[in-house]
């Protein structure tokens, strides 16, 4: 033990291949993910975790910090630390698998049990290639569903800059329960019908990255998650299938980063005037649809983020140059671009966001994320005037207080009647229709309050409640923005929800879990059957269980 400890600490100076190379872990990693937060909580690591997917180096080096302080982790988290080690030895220059040395300096491919997969490094290539399979069944008084997948999964790093990865995740549903108006969190389904029988579909994520020490650009197709959050971020929450998009990411100095992004959406609008027959067969060709984002993140003293950026939607013409400049404050592109009063409104779809995250009381994470869609300074507090097109997100988590290996959890969303929408379909803050921000979208609110615990490592155990409303739905086109729109004047769907689930991570990316989901879904028959799979109505007690390797 005391020789795995020194070596540990000997690498931690000398182990990182390359600070400069960027390959994505992607968000659907929740143990690491959260495993990193705690850490960043009991002041272990610093950290913006405003702004994910993280890149492997940048989580290999939280973890080498932590390494740092590992007299002040308890033994579950030591344990933990070791482990998810293991899975980063391709951005390790010697390996930590001390049961056997898989991940060899020489040129050839090994087999690895922790992570599952085969590996390969030499003087200028590291590759991984890893499975995705997986398995879950859900019962409850209406039914089964089953849900299968499989795919592969291919990354790597050429040299001290470049970085690629690739997956393809092929599913196979017995019955669709996630479509774009279901409010459900799940990560959204790119098929082309949603009928109620089951379906094929497949998604692929990938990209190209250049990296330097402090930055890296490249072509990526991903999700994207926006905004801190422990139950569904508002600003963007990642539910969409991936898109392209080019991405930036800058940090160089230690009280500023930059990210930024223009991607390629999905308007799912068709285009009739390029469509066309072609014999029997009608060939849809939708409209075109582009996005561009920023965030600026400023840190004024340690553990303390204070997060501003802004996006826009846009549509009808090809690739505007202005918007390929990351640092603009886009609304202000748009009033130039469009800057006409003979034809009308031309404009496009802008939007801006906050988000401030303090972790300077140990253990306990505070945070607050505003997206405002449309604003008054005018009338902002005269809401017989004015609608306010915000959402907001306040909320706290405590780990490892008042036990160790506890966690607390509570959070508040709140989205003001009207905000993510718009009068031109063209041009919406979505995604194959999609939301692109709060899975309950507008004129709803949220509480979320949980509690977790950790007994050994890889084990989760956790339980939350949610009680969740949704009031009035308003059309864009009709609605009297200009006279205020009350705040769910009358609830019209309504959800309390209780999850109880356990999850044990076998090894790196390798899970068993099983889940307890009781629900109990009131209000209008009419808003219920759009806003919530059949399978759900009422009242249910629904057992989902199943496995998974990678993801």
């Amino acid at each position: 033990m005391i020789k795995k400890i020194t070596f540990i600490f000997l690498i931690s100076f000398l182990s990182l291949s390359s600070n400069a190379q960027t390959v994505y872990e992607h968000i659907s990693n929740k143990n690491l993910y959260d495993f990193l937060d705690e850490l960043a909580n009991n002041q272990i690591i610093e950290l913006n975790s405003a702004i994910k997917p993280y890149s492997r180096v940048f989580i290999s080096e939280k973890l080498m910090e932590a390494v740092q302080k590992r007299n002040e982790l308890n033994t579950r988290q030591q344990k933990e630390l070791d482990f998810y080690l293991q899975g980063f030895q391709p951005e390790l220059d010697y390996p930590l698998n001390f049961k056997s040395d898989y991940l060899r300096k020489s040129s050839e491919w090994a087999l690895g049990a922790n992570p599952v997969g085969a590996f390969y490094k030499d003087s200028l290539v590291t590759m991984w290639l890893k499975p995705i399979l997986g398995y879950d069944y859900t019962s409850n008084k209406n039914g089964n569903l089953t849900h299968s997948w499989g795919g592969l999964e291919l990354g790597g790093y050429i040299g001290k800059h470049l970085a690629f990865y690739t997956s393809l995740r092929d599913n196979n549903v017995s019955q669709l329960v996630i479509k774009p108006e279901y409010f459900i969190q799940d990560e959204g389904v790119p098929v082309k019908n949603f009928g109620s029988a089951g379906v094929d579909y497949s998604e692929a994520r990938g990209g190209l990255t250049y990296s330097w020490k402090w930055g890296s650009i490249g072509l990526v197709k991903d999700h994207l998650q926006w905004g801190d959050n422990y139950y569904g971020s508002n600003i963007l929450s990642g539910r969409t299938p991936s898109f392209g998009m080019i991405k930036l990411s800058l940090a160089p100095t230690s009280w500023f980063e930059f990210s930024y992004f223009h991607g390629w959406l999905v308007s799912s609008v068709v285009d009739s005037t390029r469509s066309y027959w072609d014999g029997d067969s009608y060939r849809a060709v939708f409209y075109p649809k582009y996005m561009a984002s920023n965030m600026y993140t400023f840190k004024p003293f340690k553990r303390f983020y204070f997060s501003l950026g802004n996006s826009i939607v846009y549509s009808n013409i090809n690739v505007q140059a202005a918007y390929l400049i990351p640092f603009l404050f886009y609304k202000s592109v748009d009033h130039t671009l469009n800057s006409t009063y003979q034809y009308g409104d031309a404009g496009q779809n802008s939007q801006m966001f906050f988000n401030v995250s303090s972790r300077n009381v140990k253990h306990l994470h505070l945070y607050g994320t505003l997206f405002v869609d449309e604003l008054s300074l005018r009338y902002m507090f005269n809401p017989a005037k004015q609608s306010n097109l915000i959402s907001y997100k306040v909320g706290g988590r405590m780990s490892d207080f008042p036990l160790d290996n506890l966690w607390l959890s509570i959070e508040y969303t709140r989205s003001n009647p009207l905000v993510y929408q718009n009068y031109l379909s063209t041009v919406t803050f979505e995604s194959n229709h999609y939301n692109l921000g709060h899975y309950l979208r507008d004129n709803s609110d949220v509480w979320n309050i949980g509690v977790g615990y950790k007994p050994l490592r890889g084990l989760h155990v956790s339980l939350t409640y949610t009680l969740a409303r949704h009031g009035n739905d308003f059309d864009y086109k009709t609605a009297p923005t200009n006279q205020g729109l009350k705040f769910m004047e009358t609830v019209t769907w309504k959800q309390q929800q209780i999850i109880a689930r356990i999850n044990y991570e076998i090894v790196n990316n390798t899970y068993l879990y099983c889940t307890f989901n009781y629900q109990d879904i009131t209000g209008q028959q009419v808003e219920i059957a759009k806003y919530t799979p059949e399978y759900y109505w009422g009242k249910s007690s629904t057992i989902s269980m199943g496995m998974n390797i990678g993801f």
